[in-house]
């Protein structure tokens, strides 16, 4: 008897497991329609990296904030122009400074698609000796030998900040529009949350994808490509969507300051970014 009981005790365990599984695969497919649904391609906030009082970092005959603001004006009218049906929105366009948080929460209000931070690279001091008339000098210059480009997501630091964000903008969108991304979604249901944890995940990975894509189209007009990497950036901490910040290069190596001021230069930098875009799109709507 006490056999039996355990047997029958076993198979209700294991029934239970079951349809709790059944249920919580369910709840993950759900999920990733919602996902599928996000994944439109609609809005994409364009990010100057400094500005204003916070622009110290600089070249020879330029200074990195307005390098930035350049490159992310083209490249706004260009995603405009090259990819029908998405709206750009700047953080800023003119020459201010906005707050590190404030340019990511501008992203989080417009239920952003996609959010990109435009930078130039720089290096640290160091002593040049020079000689003149037989004496020798010492001057302190940004290392002129580095260049070539990077890309950056989210580190791992920043992650629980996210989670707020994701909630927040997950909750916007709640009220706007319910019926057609978040239907059955219940806030009370702690399995609900499970959701939150794939878009968080899903937005690492896709932050990722599209910093390797534009590495890729870098790469392919002959630039140095010194990767994707993940670092604990503040402006990108509480993005709520894919993001990522492109160091378009060094603008203390002064063959590469010359290259980003040109037109040249930076008309090819805003087309391998609205390359990489029209890529990315494609894979994620897909």
């Amino acid at each position: 008897m006490k056999i039996t009981t355990s047997k029958r005790f076993i198979s209700c365990l294991i029934l239970t497991i079951f349809s709790f599984v059944i249920f919580s695969s369910s709840k993950i497919a759900d999920g990733n329609k919602n996902l599928s649904t996000i994944n439109k391609i609609k809005v994409i906030v364009i990010d100057a990296g400094h500005g204003g009082e916070d622009g110290a970092t600089h070249g020879s005959i330029s200074k990195e904030k307005d390098v930035a603001l350049a490159v992310a004006l083209k490249l706004g009218s260009a995603i405009e122009d090259r990819i029908p049906g998405v709206r750009v929105v700047y953080t800023r366009k003119t020459d201010v400074f906005v707050k590190l948080y404030e340019r990511i929460n501008i992203a989080n209000k417009e239920k952003a698609d996609l959010f990109i931070s435009i930078h130039c690279n720089s290096m640290p001091n160091i002593r040049q000796r020079y000689v003149v008339k037989g004496k020798a000098y010492y001057k302190t210059i940004p290392d002129p030998r580095p260049k070539g480009t990077e890309s950056f997501v989210s580190g791992f630091g920043r992650l629980d900040e996210q989670d707020a964000a994701v909630r927040e903008n997950a909750s916007v969108l709640l009220e706007k529009d319910y019926k057609d991304n978040y239907q059955g979604f219940d806030p009370n249901d702690p399995e609900s949350y499970i959701i939150f944890s794939l878009m968080k995940n899903a937005f690492r990975d896709q932050s990722i994808k599209l910093a390797s894509l534009v590495q890729d189209e870098y790469v392919k007009s002959g630039r140095v490509n010194r990767g994707v990497q993940e670092k604990s950036l503040a402006v990108l901490a509480r993005a709520g969507m894919p993001a990522i910040l492109t160091e378009i290069g060094f603008i203390s190596n002064p063959e590469e300051e010359v290259f980003i001021n040109s037109d040249a230069g930076q008309n090819e930098i805003v087309t391998n970014i609205v390359k990489a875009i029209i890529s990315y799109k494609k894979q994620v709507e897909s």
